[in-house]
């Protein structure tokens, strides 16, 4: 019984030490050098006295910051990465949240940590402490002491307030996701992943552990290439990448710029998707330029431990018909519940809760947001039992499908109707010169803002959508932008796309 992520390193450890690991392309780690790298750093965890802490790495994306976190995880610790595209400030309450008593850093990070506060706490250069003789004796002895339920990172995600909230994973959490999630999509020691998300989200652990797991590989893509389609194909086609997990507008912004008609993915035959919805339009462009490969669409919240529910594409589908979320993975349910706490009728919209052994421990240092959305069961009144609440709504389609609706802010009353704002943006993406879109919602005008890429003008696509839309749907204000505000992790940055509006 695994009780420890670590155990994926050592089988791959034994199966293939010299193979390639990570690499961003330029620089790689085999999984000897990853192996090496982890006991060294948790050797000098271990040195310091720093035990089931919180330990901060604030590297640049590399493997050397992959190997980083697998040397906390070896000092019997718990990573909390950070990155310098963050916001200052917000890096600063991350520090000031955790409280760590050490910082990790490269060479380009620790002039940058020296400007924060750091209670108490220390920096030291990853270079430095990556080759620690291992204490062969104390890294035995934390394993030994290890339980599946000690965490294992803390990622922060963005709160409601502007203080992020960071989420606490344990191993037992990761290590069931991981296992549902690699049956599900077919990993294997073949499998070369290419990942784009940054890796201070959970997204990365798509990639991560399953490298670990097959002894698979891992191309971390430098983030430039994700505003190059073309040259971003081409690094996948050099180190022949055949397995994706992005969010949705990484895909969307090779398919709508027309990419696939200058070069394609020769070695892509899984591809996964997630976070937001998938325009149609863009997906079908997909499927047609490798109609061989197999496309799953994946929800989940980072409260419970990456994806929650998958969805194999196995038809075609309507103009404007969603594509499912479809059900949850193995050894996890999803309870649909109406505002009352009880269960919708077929068909009817509820509020998407997650309960199992996926839900997280909670949000660091944070009991009052912790209690809000990590509640009681309300189905279940015998024995005390945390599900999370994950503010997204959801409906079962006539095929018994769970399709997601939208996240209940996206959900408005306006002109006396109830208003989902990603149904609007679906119908403005089908539209032909359309690449992209997002709306917001001003709530003081009682407005529905609409942006957009695409060659229509403002005046052109008006009178398109009078013809799609609702009158109560159709957007008061449309505003088309060079190009669409992205958060670090690929989705749609909404709040940017707020100040822009208030800025007009």
């Amino acid at each position: 019984m695994r009780n420890n992520v670590l155990n994926y390193l050592y089988g791959s450890i034994t199966r293939c030490p010299d193979k390639l690991a990570f690499s961003d392309g330029t620089e790689g780690l085999t999984f000897r050098q990853v192996y090496d790298s982890a006991r060294s750093v948790g050797s000098y965890l271990i040195g310091r006295g720093i035990y089931k802490k919180p330990v901060v790495v604030f590297m640049r994306k590399s493997p050397r910051e992959v190997a980083a976190f697998f040397g906390v995880i070896s000092g019997g610790c718990w990573y909390v990465p950070i990155d310098e595209e963050m916001p200052a400030g917000r890096i600063q309450l991350i520090l000031d949240n955790v409280k760590s008593p050490l910082v990790i850093c490269d060479e380009d990070t620790a002039p940058i940590a020296k400007d924060f506060v750091l209670h108490g706490g220390s920096t030291v250069l990853y270079s430095e402490i990556c080759t620690t003789p291992a204490d062969e004796t104390g890294l035995a002895r934390v394993l030994d002491s290890a339980i599946d339920i000690d965490p294992i990172y803390i990622v922060f995600t963005s709160g409601s307030t502007g203080i992020p909230k960071g989420v606490a994973a344990c191993h037992r959490s990761v290590i069931e996701y991981v296992e549902q999630l690699s049956e599900t999509l077919g990993f294997n020691s073949e499998t070369v992943f290419g990942n784009q998300s940054p890796l201070y989200f959970d997204a990365c652990l798509k990639e991560l552990y399953p490298t670990l797991k097959f002894g698979a590989t891992t191309y971390l893509i430098p983030r430039k290439l994700f505003s190059l389609p073309v040259q971003l194909i081409e690094f996948m086609n050099e180190h022949k990448i055949n397995t994706i997990c992005w969010v949705v507008s990484a895909l969307t912004m090779i398919s709508a710029f027309d990419t696939f008609s200058v070069i394609r993915p020769e070695y892509l035959h899984t591809i996964a998707f997630g976070s937001e919805v998938f325009p149609l339009k863009q997906f079908r462009r997909w499927r047609q330029a490798l109609p061989e490969a197999s496309f799953t669409n994946l929800y989940g919240p980072t409260e419970a431990t990456g994806m929650t529910c998958f969805y194999h594409v196995d038809r075609e589908f309507e103009d404007g018909e969603p594509i499912p979320i479809g059900r949850p993975f193995p050894n996890r349910q999803v309870l649909l519940l109406s505002d009352d706490g009880t269960e919708t009728a077929p068909g009817e919209i509820g509020e998407i809760y997650v309960r199992g052994t996926s839900v997280t421990l909670g949000y660091y240092n944070d009991p009052e947001r912790t209690s809000q959305a990590y509640v009681p069961n309300p189905l279940n009144t015998a024995y005390p039992e945390i599900i999370y609440k994950t503010g997204d709504l959801a409906r079962y389609n006539d095929r018994g499908e769970l399709v997601y609706v939208s996240r209940r802010d996206h959900q408005i009353k306006h002109m006396g109707h109830r208003v989902e704002l990603g149904e609007v943006e679906v119908n403005v993406n089908m539209l032909p010169g359309i690449k992209l879109s997002a709306c917001i919602y001003d709530a003081e005008k009682k407005k529905i803002v609409l942006y957009y890429l695409g060659d229509q003008t403002d005046r052109e696509l008006t009178e398109l959508l009078k013809t799609k839309l609702p009158r109560y749907m159709l957007p008061g204000r449309i505003i088309r932008l060079e190009e669409m505000p992205f958060t670090p992790n690929g989705k749609i940055d909404r709040v940017t796309l707020k100040k822009i509006y208030e800025n007009k």
